[in-house]
């Protein structure tokens, strides 16, 4: 279908509605499928505002996105995909201030091997760090296992330079007055900030420990930092194109320890204790990843009977530091009914005990043509003694389901993934999706949990966001959504959910789909294949 669009005068980056551009950004790392309308790459940060403005006024949806390793369906829609990508500036290091100024183009590993040049790094790190962005970390408040010690993305963001709905251009810095001579901030602070930071009522799941579900209320409530908003609301306010971000010594020590345990409740006791305890990351391996990591060629040196397994790490300021810390947290360990254990010292030891964790899910998403990993349920994060239970409640859906599924992820923070495994040459393959994502989604609302911890809500979650939270808190998301965007243009169908929206539409691995374009399946089958996110789409094509 031929598009009506035509760049706007003045716009100097890329403009596509051909069918294959259209069809190469119709796909992210989740499992959705929704082609836009139009394709835009800005060159510059004026580009932005001129194209921002223009897609206002023609009433046209405009999805912010990055490198696409998204998983929760935030840079796929109906409408034109803003690719942010090409803004890929940087400023060098400031020991002085420890901080670093980035367009939201650049990738997390170039920031962090930036900063490590001149002593310093950047502790956020999301496993799809050598290819996800700076800019869209910020849009989903991004963590990773070192999140445990150095918490998720927001704390992290000193600034953000932004183009708001209305094409204006303004950056919100922490510990600085919002610039209200933008009218969506100003709009925003005379309607919608005196009710947030009167924090009266109720708040649902309180305890978890990372969220990156709808707006963050609670953290806002106590900050009043308008950045504290921004990051985390997944493109919906306003448009990042630059980020400012905090930085740290490199550590002088570290080590890591593999441990395993017979009972799945050993392991997670285990886990919550080695936040207290002191480790910097603590990754949950479930016996379902064990197995299926076996299977799939990259076996874990653990004992075939062992329920689950935990890969720490310890984070110091000296190497004979981390050897004593290490050990403690072994003995620590056997305390609690370890199995095995097995340390390693040094980068290159620490990174082969690691590479287990990180080759296990790009090695069983391969391990069978005809089961798909399809990311539906695999993101909540629950209150720390709820861990276990949500576990076993897990295998328990996917055992009704008849549906094998890996369990993996930060446990120490009480936050896992789950990757069910559908065959989707089975007639009834999407009433097994459908099941396991409400009776998933029940379990995480009756245990106070939330929805995501590090991906954000994107179009899959958010019609699902009235389970989790209450009504007063979602009358509030619409109120902030209001003030910045009162046209609807910025991301619709993520935070505050359409008429009608489904959590599973269109699925990409669905056999009955019509076939893309060749170049674009060609180009998408080379990301998914390679994990070539951060390789420009227009270029594959």
């Amino acid at each position: 279908m031929a598009s009506r669009y035509r760049a706007p005068a003045g716009f100097v980056g890329d403009f596509r509605t051909d069918e294959n551009a259209r069809a190469v950004y119709s796909e992210a790392a989740g499992i959705g499928r929704m082609q836009p309308r139009a394709v835009a790459v800005p060159r510059d940060e004026s580009d932005v505002s001129l194209i921002v403005k223009w897609a206002r006024d023609q009433r046209l949806a405009i999805v912010p996105r990055g490198s696409g390793s998204s998983m929760a369906g935030g840079a796929i829609g109906d409408g034109m995909v803003l690719d942010l990508s090409r803004l890929r500036g940087f400023g060098e290091p400031n020991v002085t201030t420890r901080s670093m100024r980035a367009g939201v183009g650049l990738l997390r590993g170039e920031l962090d091997r930036h900063a490590r040049a001149v002593g310093l790094r950047f502790p956020v790190d999301p496993s799809s760090g050598e290819f996800c962005t700076v800019g869209g970390m910020a849009g989903t408040n991004a963590a990773g296992p070192h999140s445990l010690r150095h918490g998720s993305m927001r704390p992290w963001v000193l600034a953000l330079d932004c183009v708001f709905e209305d094409g204006s251009r303004g950056t919100i810095r922490r510990g600085e007055l919002a610039p209200r001579e933008c009218a969506p901030v100003h709009r925003f602070i005379q309607t919608a900030h005196p009710m947030l930071v009167d924090n009266g009522f109720v708040q649902s799941h309180p305890l978890v420990l990372k969220d990156s579900s709808g707006y963050s209320l609670g953290t806002y409530a106590q900050t009043h930092e308008l950045i504290d908003l921004l990051v985390g609301s997944e493109g919906t306010l306003a448009v990042f194109t630059a980020v400012e971000v905090a930085l740290i010594p490199v550590a002088g020590g570290g080590g890591s320890l593999l441990v395993s345990f017979k009972r799945l409740e050993q392991a997670v006791e285990a886990a919550v204790a080695s936040r207290e305890f002191g480790a910097a990351a603590c990754e949950l391996l479930d016996r379902t990843f064990l197995q299926i990591a076996a299977k799939a060629g990259r076996p874990l040196p653990v004992s075939t009977d062992a329920e689950a397994a935990l890969l720490v790490e310890v984070e110091t300021d000296d190497s004979t530091a981390a050897t004593a810390e290490v050990e403690r947290l072994r003995e620590f360990y056997r305390a609690l009914g370890a199995a095995d254990a097995i340390v390693a010292s040094g980068q290159r030891h620490e990174a082969e005990l690691w590479s287990f964790r990180h080759a296990a899910s790009p090695a069983i998403a391969r391990m069978d043509p005809n089961l798909r990993s399809m990311q539906f349920i695999e993101d909540a994060a629950l209150p720390p003694k709820a861990l276990a239970p949500y576990v076993r409640g897990v295998r328990e859906v996917l055992e009704r389901a008849e549906t094998t599924g890996v369990i993996f992820g930060h446990a120490g923070d009480a936050h896992v993934h789950v990757n069910p495994l559908l065959d989707v040459s089975r007639p009834d393959w999407r009433d097994r999706v459908e099941r396991i994502l409400v009776d998933v989604t029940d379990l995480v609302s009756k245990l106070n949990g939330t929805l995501t911890g590090e991906h954000g809500d994107g179009r899959l979650r958010t019609p699902l966001l009235n389970r989790v939270w209450n009504s007063e808190e979602r009358r509030r998301f619409a109120i902030i959504k209001e003030a910045f965007d009162p046209s609807g243009v910025f991301n619709p169908g993520v935070k505050i959910p359409l008429p009608g929206q489904r959590a599973v539409d269109v699925v990409k691995y669905d056999p009955a789909l019509d076939a893309l374009p060749t170049a674009a399946r060609n180009a998408l089958g080379t990301v998914e294949r390679e994990r070539a996110y951060s390789r420009f789409r227009l270029d594959l094509l």
